[in-house]
C-alpha cells in the first residue's frame, strides 16, 4: 500500500503512464491475445466528496452560529452535527485568503499580498501564483476528482483579465477546475452581473426585473452540475466543489422581503448590538466565559453620537445586509438539501468558512449608498440627505450600497477592528464549520485549536488518503506551509498543531505563537484619501497573552518588552521566509500600473475596436480618467432613426456611453450614479456613411475634474456641453465595456433597450487619449495603419 489507500504512485502529477511488456498476437481472436480492462483514474478508495463555502466579508460575530444577530439555519444545521472552529484565521482581505485556500501556503508566498488591482513586481505581490506552488483543484484532478468553482474568482492577475487571455490563471484555464461559473473580480452587481461560463461570457438567465439574483443562480448551477456529476460518473468518483458566493461583499443586494424581515430590529444601533452578540457568543461557547469584550476605538463613532435622524438610514443599511446574509445561507442550505436527496451528504466533507476576512469597514462612518466612491478616494458626496433620500432603495438594483463602519465592528464581535486589519482578529478570525459524519464521530461539538485558512488544502488530501504532490506538470513543489486539522477532528483536547503564523496586509500586522500575538495596526482601512502614513518603525506594537486573554483586551507590551521583542524579531523572520517585504502600505498609487510594475495591457495612445466586442474589463481598454480624450466611431445609417448603443463603458453606477437616441448622437458620463451628464446633437446623424465624434477637453489640475465634451459628425461640431466633474480612479470591478450594446447594468438607467443594440452598422471605433488637439476626421488609410501597428 502506499500513502495507506492503494498502490498507485501519486506523488507525481499528472500519473505517468505505464506501459507493460506482453505478448503481442497478430489476431485479436488469438485465445492468447490477453489486455488488461482499461481503468479509469479514481482517487483512493473512500476519499469524500469535498464541498468548500467561502463567504465574503462577513465577521466573526454576524452569523447566529457564533452568538450573532442574523438567522443562519444552514450554518447552525451543519454544525450541529459537525465541528464548530472558534480560532480559524484568514487573511483580512479576500484575494489573498482565497489564494491561500487553495494552495495551502502562504498569500505572499503565492505572490498575493494583496488584492490583485494593487499587484506590484515585488515577489510578494506580483498576483503571480509560482508553478512551484500547484493548486488544490489541479492536485484533486489529477487524482481522479471531479472539479468545479461556482462564483468569485478575484485571483487572476488584471492584465490577463480580457477575452484574450492567457488563462493560466483562470479558474477553467490553469486553476484545476473543470468546470467554472460565476464572476473575475472582487465584488459584482448581485441583479445584473458580469458573468463567464469557462471563460466564455454569458448572460444571467433571466433580469432583475424577472426576479434574478445571483446568489439563486449560482446554487442552481451547482447543484444541477452536482445532480448530472453523480448520475453519470457515479459514486466512486468523488467531486471537489467550491462555492464562494458574491454574499456578503458590497453592494449588499437582496430581495425587500429578505432584508424586511429583520425591520426594527437594529434600531438599538452597533454599541448595544456588539453587547448582545457578546452574551450569546459566550452562551455558545464559542468564547470562553471569562474573556472581555474590545473597547470601540475612538476612529469608529459611537451610535449615540451619530445624528438622531440619520439612525433610520443607519438601521436600514444593517437591516438589508442581515437579510444579505440570511439569503446566502439560505441558498447553500438549497446545497446541502440536494446533496441530503442523493444519498452523498454523510460522504462529503464541508468547510463552510463564514467569510474570507472581517466584516468590511470599507463603507465610510455613515454608510454609502454606492461603495465605488469611497474606493475613488472621494468623501463627502453623499451627504446625509442624500442617504435619507434614498432609504427605500437599499438593497435594491437602483442601490450599489455598503453599510457603515460601525456595523462591520459590531459584525467583528468581540475582537478589535475589522477586514483589511490583519493585525487584530477582528480582521482575521473567521467562524468556521466541518462537517463530515462519515469521518468524524464527533457531533456537535467546539475546536478552539489555532488554525488558519492555509491548513484546509493539506487536511482535504489527508481525508482523501492522497500525498502532497513532489512534482506537478513536471515542476518540482515546494511544500504547503499549512498543517492539516485532521488531527483536531475527534479531539477536542489535542494540541494544536498549527504554533506559529504570521499576518500583514498594507502594513497592518502582527505574528501568533503558542498562543502570544504581537501586533500592530498601521492604516485605517475606511481613510483612503491619505497621501502618506508614519514610517513602519515608528508604528506601535501591542502584545497580547491569548492563554489569559482570549479577544486580545489587554496589552501587555509595556510590562513585558522581551517577550515583545522576541516576537517582533520572529515576524520578521517569518516575513522574510514568505516574500512579505518590502511592506507596501500604498493604496490609491498601487492602481496606476506604471507606478506599480505591473504589465498594461494596452500600450500607447490610441485603441481600435470593432463592433461584437465586448465585456472587456478596464484593465482591457485605454485609460480615459484624468485626461482628455476622443471617440470616433464610423457607422453606416439607414434612412430610418438609428437608435443603440455605440460603446459603452461602466453601468448605472459610474460610466460613459456614446449611443443615439432619436438618431441624435448622444454622450452620457454617469458620475458615480449621482448625476448624469447628457451631451446631445442638435440634428439626426443623416443617412449614410458617417464618422461621429465625443471629443473631451479635460480641464486638469488634479484628479476627478471636469472638462468640455463636444459632439461631432464628419469633423463638424453638432453638439458642446460641460461635463462638471469626473471619477479619478475607477468605474467598477466589474462593468465591462461593450461596443454595439452593453453588457450588464447600463450608464443610462432609462435608456429604453436594456441591452441597447445599436440597430445601424459600426464600422469601428477609435479611443485617442492624452492629446490636446484630436484629428476631426480619420481617414481609412490612418485607421489601417493603426491597427497595423498593433499587429
Amino acid at each position: 500500500m502506499i500513502n495507506g489507500r492503494d498502490h498507485i504512485q501519486r506523488s507525481i502529477l499528472p500519473i505517468p503512464d505505464r506501459t507493460q511488456v506482453r505478448l503481442t498476437t497478430y489476431d485479436a481472436k488469438d485465445p492468447n491475445t490477453r489486455f488488461a480492462p482499461i481503468e479509469p483514474l479514481r482517487p483512493p478508495k473512500g476519499a469524500p466528496n469535498v464541498l468548500i463555502v467561502l463567504l465574503d466579508d462577513v465577521g466573526f460575530g454576524a452569523s447566529s452560529a457564533f452568538g450573532g444577530p442574523v438567522n443562519t439555519p444552514t450554518a447552525e444545521r451543519l454544525s450541529a452535527t459537525g465541528l464548530k472552529y472558534t480560532r480559524f484565521h484568514t487573511t483580512a482581505l479576500c484575494s489573498p485568503t482565497r489564494s491561500a485556500l487553495l494552495t495551502g501556503r502562504n498569500h505572499h508566498s503565492v505572490g498575493m499580498g494583496c488584492v490583485t488591482e494593487g499587484a506590484t513586481s515585488a515577489p510578494g505581490y506580483t498576483s503571480l501564483r509560482p508553478n512551484t506552488k500547484a493548486l488544490l483543484p489541479e492536485i484533486l484532478k489529477l487524482n481522479g476528482y471531479a472539479t468545479s468553482q461556482f462564483g468569485k474568482c478575484h485571483e487572476v492577475p488584471t492584465w490577463q483579465t480580457g477575452p484574450t487571455g492567457p488563462f493560466d490563471q483562470w479558474p477553467t484555464g490553469g486553476g484545476g477546475f473543470e468546470y467554472f461559473y460565476g464572476f473575475i473580480g472582487g465584488e459584482c452587481n448581485q441583479y445584473e452581473p458580469e458573468l463567464f461560463e469557462g471563460t466564455t461570457a454569458v448572460t444571467p438567465p433571466k433580469t432583475a426585473e424577472e426576479g434574478y439574483h445571483l446568489t439563486e443562480d449560482l446554487a442552481d448551477k451547482a447543484i444541477n452540475w452536482m445532480r448530472q456529476q453523480k448520475a453519470l460518473a457515479g459514486d466512486d468518483k468523488p467531486f471537489f466543489m467550491y462555492f464562494a458566493p458574491g454574499a456578503t461583499h458590497a453592494p449588499h443586494h437582496v430581495p425587500k422581503e429578505w432584508a424586511d424581515k429583520y425591520k426594527g430590529k437594529f434600531d438599538h444601533g452597533w454599541d448595544r448590538q456588539r453587547e448582545l452578540t457578546f452574551a450569546r457568543q459566550k452562551e455558545l461557547g464559542v468564547i470562553p466565559p471569562d474573556c472581555e469584550l474590545t473597547r470601540r476605538h475612538d476612529e469608529i463613532p459611537a451610535w449615540a453620537d451619530m445624528p438622531d435622524d440619520l439612525k433610520p438610514v443607519l438601521a436600514r443599511e444593517m437591516e438589508v445586509y442581515a437579510g444579505f446574509l440570511e439569503h446566502a445561507d439560505h441558498h447553500v442550505g438549497r446545497l446541502i438539501n440536494a446533496m441530503e436527496g442523493l444519498g452523498i451528504l454523510d460522504d462529503t466533507l464541508i468547510y463552510y468558512i463564514i467569510g474570507d476576512n472581517g466584516a468590511s469597514a470599507e463603507g465610510t462612518l455613515q454608510g454609502s449608498f454606492n461603495e465605488a466612491v469611497l474606493l475613488n478616494g472621494i468623501s463627502g458626496i453623499e451627504t446625509p440627505e442624500f442617504l435619507k433620500a434614498h432609504i427605500d432603495e437599499f438593497g435594491t438594483p437602483a442601490a450599489y450600497n455598503h453599510y457603515a463602519v460601525g456595523w462591520a465592528h459590531a459584525m467583528c464581535t468581540p475582537y478589535q477592528w475589522t477586514k483589511q486589519i490583519a493585525s487584530h482578529w477582528g480582521g482575521t478570525r473567521n467562524g468556521t464549520i466541518v462537517h463530515w459524519p462519515n469521518g468524524i464521530k464527533a457531533r456537535g461539538e467546539l475546536r478552539h485549536q489555532f488554525s488558519h485558512v492555509i491548513d484546509v488544502a493539506p487536511t482535504i488530501l489527508e481525508a482523501a488518503g492522497l500525498p502532497e504532490p513532489e512534482m506537478v506538470n513536471g515542476i518540482t513543489q515546494s511544500p504547503m506551509e499549512g498543517v492539516s486539522m485532521r488531527y483536531s477532528f475527534d479531539d477536542a483536547k489535542e494540541e494544536e498543531r498549527h504554533d506559529v503564523q504570521y499576518f500583514e496586509m498594507f502594513g497592518n500586522r502582527g505574528i501568533y505563537y503558542k498562543g502570544w500575538s504581537a501586533i500592530t495596526k498601521h492604516r485605517t482601512p475606511w481613510v483612503v484619501t491619505a497621501t502618506s502614513t508614519i514610517p513602519f518603525d515608528e508604528d506601535t506594537w501591542e502584545l497580547y497573552d491569548g492563554s489569559k486573554d482570549w479577544t486580545q483586551a489587554h496589552d501587555l507590551a509595556q510590562q513585558m518588552p522581551e517577550k515583545l521583542k522576541e516576537l517582533h524579531l520572529m515576524f520578521a523572520i517569518e516575513a522574510v521566509k514568505y516574500n512579505v517585504f518590502p511592506l507596501d502600505d500604498r493604496l490609491v498609487e498601487r492602481f496606476d500600473p506604471a507606478v506599480a510594475g505591473r504589465p498594461i495591457l494596452v500600450q500607447g495612445h490610441s485603441q481600435t475596436l470593432f463592433p461584437g466586442m465586448g465585456r472587456l474589463s478596464e484593465h482591457s481598454v485605454l485609460p480615459m480618467k484624468n485626461v482628455s480624450f476622443s471617440i470616433t466611431a464610423e457607422i453606416n445609417v439607414t434612412d430610418h432613426a438609428t437608435e443603440g448603443i455605440i460603446i459603452a463603458q461602466g453601468g448605472r453606477f459610474g460610466g460613459w456611453s456614446l449611443y443615439t437616441q432619436d438618431g441624435k448622437a448622444t454622450f452620457a458620463y454617469n458620475y458615480f450614479g449621482l448625476n448624469l451628464y447628457r451631451t446631445q446633437a442638435q440634428h439626426s446623424i443623416p443617412a449614410g456613411t458617417h464618422q461621429v465624434r465625443a471629443e473631451f477637453a479635460y480641464d486638469g489640475g488634479g484628479l476627478g475634474k471636469g472638462g468640455t465634451l463636444t459632439l461631432y459628425y464628419d469633423g463638424h461640431e453638432v453638439g458642446r456641453d460641460r461635463i462638471p466633474q469626473t471619477q479619478p480612479l475607477i468605474f467598477s470591478a466589474e462593468e465591462s465595456t461593450d461596443i454595439g450594446y452593453e453588457s450588464g447594468s447600463l450608464v443610462v438607467p432609462d435608456y429604453p433597450a436594456r441591452d441597447g443594440h445599436f440597430t445601424g452598422t459600426i464600422n469601428w471605433v477609435q479611443l485617442d487619449v492624452g492629446q490636446d488637439n484630436f484629428s476631426h476626421l480619420i481617414k481609412p488609410e490612418d485607421r489601417l495603419r493603426l491597427v497595423m501597428a498593433r499587429q
